[in-house]
């Protein structure tokens, strides 16, 4: 029988021409990183089970691929169910493994620390455009730092990034806080312990809009009342550091001034400083899934393309998970694969690459015409000129025409009769 030739479904081979892309973006992507204070760090594709299933996770948690013991470990027969065949998974994101090497090195590292962590993660997902079962993620995370000052950061350094890899593609930061949407719903009159299904509700407004957050509210069993209140606020605040205050004024009864205070804060210090051009706007529907999730949260959509090309927020209990001891945490993540997507839908090319040269050699030559081919090329790489030497196939023109799609634009052909002389 012969073996698959396709990969695996939600996995795909990357071409040369996409991989110079990736690696342009990944460059960019820590270059401006770095310049933010951020130093890199990597942390293994396998993490513990029971870390991965530890409700950090939210829906991820159901699309982990799990990892099989080993050896005298793998008990089929002896086995209850599925836990206890497997002791580990892969990684369904970076910042699971994160707050476990913190919790593991913090001993050994600054504080605040800025991490900076670029990887594969892994999700059992049903794959489509720009998504994929296995898919690179960048994060920035600053952990230890309580203040605004992680969110400032973080924002500023993910909208450089991106406005120096995609110039000309408008993007937008939407911001709120996980204690904001609490607020606003205890404010219209839902209960405590149903927070977690309004805000589930809440978080397919950019599918289903109003009327559907609507309808499902209200079948779900709750208010008129409390659901049209809820929707009159959403509808109606203003998306400004302003309209902030004044829902944070209207909330103070139920919520800390300072918390519409601190986003206010970012807000204004982001827009004041940042050089990347960008809108900036509060958006009282954004949720973010993960359950993680206890302050700040912010997603970055951009034109032409559906959902979230960047997303984060702050998660101050996670590391505390692994520690007993609570450590301030905020992070932010690029969509690699997003933004790879849309530059090869632009038809991008790479900047300033360097020159590649194709030297084609008739087959046949002998060992010193090929040698003196080779010392030519050698000559042309110290120069820092990217210089493929191959021989010449049959069909020659379609060999150039496949090269031409790799970036060689410069061709030079050796036949028997010319190296003799």
């Amino acid at each position: 029988m012969a073996l698959a030739k396709k990969p695996v479904t939600g996995m795909k081979d990357i071409t040369p021409a996409e991989m110079q892309i990736r690696e342009y973006v990944m460059n960019q992507i820590k270059e401006t990183y770095r310049g933010f204070g951020f130093s890199q760090i990597e942390t293994p594709c396998v993490e513990h089970i029971e870390n991965l299933t530890s409700k950090q996770g939210g829906d991820n948690e159901k699309l982990i691929f799990k990892i099989l013991k080993r050896g005298d470990k793998l008990n089929l027969e002896a086995a209850g169910g599925e836990n206890d065949l497997t002791d580990s998974g892969l990684r369904y994101d970076l910042t699971l493994p994160l707050s476990r090497y913190y919790a593991n090195n913090a001993a050994n590292l600054p504080k605040p620390f800025k991490a900076l962590q670029m990887g594969s993660v892994w999700r059992a997902d049903k794959p489509q455009r720009g998504r994929f079962r296995q898919f690179v993620q960048c994060d920035i995370d600053i952990l230890g730092d309580a203040t605004s000052l992680a969110e400032i950061e973080l924002i500023l350094a993910t909208t450089t990034a991106l406005g120096k890899i995609c110039p000309d593609n408008g993007f937008t930061v939407r911001i709120n806080d996980r204690e904001i949407l609490r607020g606003m719903a205890l404010f219209c009159g839902f209960p405590e312990e149903s927070m977690d299904q309004v805000f589930i509700i809440l978080d397919k407004m950019d599918k289903i809009g109003f009327e559907g957050v609507e309808k499902e509210l209200l079948e779900s069993g709750y208010r008129k009342e409390s659901v049209d209140t809820y929707l009159d606020m959403l509808k109606n605040v203003t998306k400004d550091a302003a309209g902030v205050r004044a829902l944070g004024d209207r909330l103070k009864e139920i919520m800390p001034l300072e918390v519409s205070e601190n986003l206010a804060h970012i807000m204004d210090t982001v827009t004041e400083v940042a050089e990347a051009e960008f809108g900036l706007e509060f958006d009282p529907t954004l949720v973010r899934g993960m359950s993680y999730y206890t302050g700040t949260i912010f997603e970055v959509s951009m034109e032409g393309f559906g959902g979230s090309v960047a997303g984060g927020g702050r998660y101050d209990k996670m590391i505390g998970k692994f520690t007993g001891m609570e450590t301030p945490a905020c992070g932010f993540s690029i969509g690699f694969e997003r933004i790879v997507t849309i530059l090869l839908d632009n038809g991008f090319e790479v900047p300033g690459a360097s020159d590649k040269k194709a030297f084609l050699f008739e087959k046949g030559v002998d060992s010193a015409a090929l040698a003196g081919v080779i010392r030519e090329a050698m000559a042309e790489r110290r120069k820092g000129v990217q210089v493929l030497v191959a021989q010449m196939n049959k069909n020659k023109k379609f060999q150039k025409e496949q090269l031409s799609k790799e970036g060689y634009t410069d061709f030079k052909e050796f036949y028997k009769e010319s190296l003799k002389k």
